[in-house]
């Protein structure tokens, strides 16, 4: 089977690997290359099919590795690979990379919820240590003076933006964003179906039904028309005898005739793909669940309500926003400054949500800041009320405020509204 290769991914992916096997006079080379983009784009297979075509070996790594229960774990591993690698490229006497998948799923950080921990810290500090110095990369308790050969890093990842940014400044990491357009996306998808009989118009027409799906929607359809055959041979041998019938049988495995690919099967079963997608988009059973939970807990642990006289509203109290041609009450917070309740407002209105996080003095400097709600807060009596309850509890510590965009999952502002001895 012919796979398509992006002709941009191809001469991008080779130009950074063969600059770094170079020595140009004046030049300084980034070491990293990371491709970042949508999820599903096929990143890290155009990755393989282009070491496959320029015979260079690979040494990967995942993201999944660059956590441990022991601190130093994930960053003496970055190391150790990439000495092996340094060392295969001595003894092969060809091209090597070092690999690190999903870079931004192991050392990123998405929310409030996400911690960063001393693994990550030192994950970061040896990506950008190996970057400033590729030929001189030493194991914890150990020194070689010998100089090592170069290696080119390639790192993949969705979204760079959650990264230590530091790491990615220019001149240590490449960047390049990976979006098949319309002719890249028709040569992937005809790769994947080429065994299948399907012709280019019918490829270009497929592509077109589905145009905002991922690459690797189409390599889930084609493994969906296989369904119908299995699902007949399960009913054919009985569940009862499955196992026997396909594991270590006699008989050998099944063997099933070429589905039906027609064009108009493969659209009814990619609309039925679709709608499984909205499926889940629109399921929010676990926002239902925590909303939920939220109201016991504080209903469980509030404090008697106390009664407090009825006064008049203060005219800063009672002015009125015009939200949509309705009238709606702006909350006011005498503990707040009028530009904090500002920015909460306008956070809001830009459909973003609000988080609340503190910190102590100690751990300021290292960044670890600690969240102080349980879920993002999208109404802005109950962002106003939080955080008045926060500033009161940790009046000693930082106290920041975090927008949200709850779409692109990433964070929009950082603003430290209050600072250790009562300084806002």
């Amino acid at each position: 089977m012919g796979y398509y290769i992006a002709p941009r991914f191809l001469d991008k992916l080779a130009v950074h690997i063969t600059k770094n096997f170079l020595k140009l006079p004046g030049v300084r080379v980034p070491v990293i290359l990371g491709i970042h983009g949508r999820k599903g784009e096929g990143k890290t297979f155009q990755c393989q099919l282009v070491f496959e075509k320029m015979g260079i070996e690979v040494t990967n790594v995942s993201g999944g590795e660059l956590e441990s229960p022991d601190a130093g774990d994930p960053a003496r591993l970055i190391r150790l690979r990439y000495r092996e690698t340094a060392e295969l490229i001595k003894v092969r006497g060809k091209m090597c990379v070092l690999m690190i998948n999903d870079l931004d799923a192991g050392a990123g950080r998405f929310d409030e919820g996400t911690q960063y921990t001393v693994n990550t810290q030192l994950v970061n500090a040896t990506l950008m240590n190996i970057a400033d110095n590729p030929t001189d990369v030493q194991l914890p308790g150990s020194y070689d003076s010998t100089p090592l050969r170069r290696v080119p890093i390639i790192v993949t990842g969705n979204d760079f933006s959650t990264l230590y940014a530091p790491l990615i400044r220019d001149g240590r990491m490449e960047k390049f964003y990976w979006e098949p357009n319309r002719d890249d996306k028709v040569g992937i998808v005809k790769g994947i179906f080429e065994a299948d009989g399907l012709s280019q118009k019918e490829v270009e027409q497929l592509v077109d039904t589905f145009v905002n799906q991922s690459i690797d929607f189409f390599s889930a359809l084609r493994s969906r028309i296989y369904d119908e055959q299995i699902r007949n041979y399960i009913h054919q041998v009985g569940f009862e005898r499955v196992s026997l019938s396909v594991v270590n049988s006699v008989e050998g495995p099944p063997e099933f005739k070429k589905p039906d690919f027609r064009l108009s099967h493969l659209i009814e079963s990619g609309n039925f793909l679709v709608g499984e997608q909205k499926r889940v988009e629109n399921s929010h059973l676990v926002d239902d669940y925590n909303r939920l939970n939220r109201g016991r807990n504080s209903d469980q642990f509030a404090p008697p309500a106390a009664v407090t006289p009825i006064s008049q509203p203060s005219k800063d109290a009672t002015q009125k926003a015009k939200t949509n041609g309705f009238s709606k009450e702006e909350i006011s917070s005498p503990h707040l400054t009028l530009e904090t309740q500002g920015q909460i407002r306008e956070l809001l209105s830009q459909g973003y949500k609000i988080s609340i996080e503190h910190v102590d003095e100690r751990r300021f400097r290292t960044g670890s800041w600690q969240s102080c709600v349980h879920s993002h807060i999208d109404s802005e009596s109950d962002a106003i009320s939080n955080l008045e309850s926060t500033l009161t509890e940790y009046s000693g510590e930082y106290v920041r405020l975090v927008g949200i965009d709850p779409k692109a999952k990433r964070r929009v502002v950082e603003t430290i509204i209050h600072r250790p001895h009562g300084i806002n």
